[in-house]
């Protein structure tokens, strides 16, 4: 069992920056997957990025290539997400999630274990 807790969230201006944190559980941080993804008001939840154990692989979506940047500290069990050149379409409640499973059903949400989010909000 992995128990994941988002923060890091907040209100920022377009074009802003902001970094949110994932704290994950247990000592089998390094044998998930870790992802996230986002949920805006009336959407459906869309996947943003992807980082494997090691963190030799990144995966994103189209939408933040270039802006947003995963990674994560294995000594701390830690994920990240640093997101610049903020938009007001990218408010949403981001999750961060974990997983053993392939990059293909991890990018549609095929995940083992979920974040409760945290609230990021780009004001125009």
């Amino acid at each position: 069992q992995v128990q994941l807790v988002e923060s890091g969230g907040g209100l920022v201006q377009a074009g802003g920056s902001l970094r949110v944190s994932c704290a994950a559980s247990g000592r089998t941080f390094t044998m998930y997957t870790m992802g996230w993804f986002r949920q805006a008001p009336g959407k459906e939840r869309e996947f943003v990025a992807l980082i494997n154990w090691s963190g030799s692989s990144t995966y994103y979506a189209d939408f933040v290539k270039g802006r947003f940047t995963i990674s994560r500290d294995n000594a701390k069990n830690t994920a990240y997400l640093e997101m610049n050149s903020l938009k007001p379409e990218d408010t949403a409640v981001y999750y961060c999630a974990a997983g053993r499973t392939t990059v293909s059903r991890a990018q549609g949400g095929g995940m083992d274990f979920w974040g409760k989010g945290t609230l990021v909000t780009v004001s125009s």
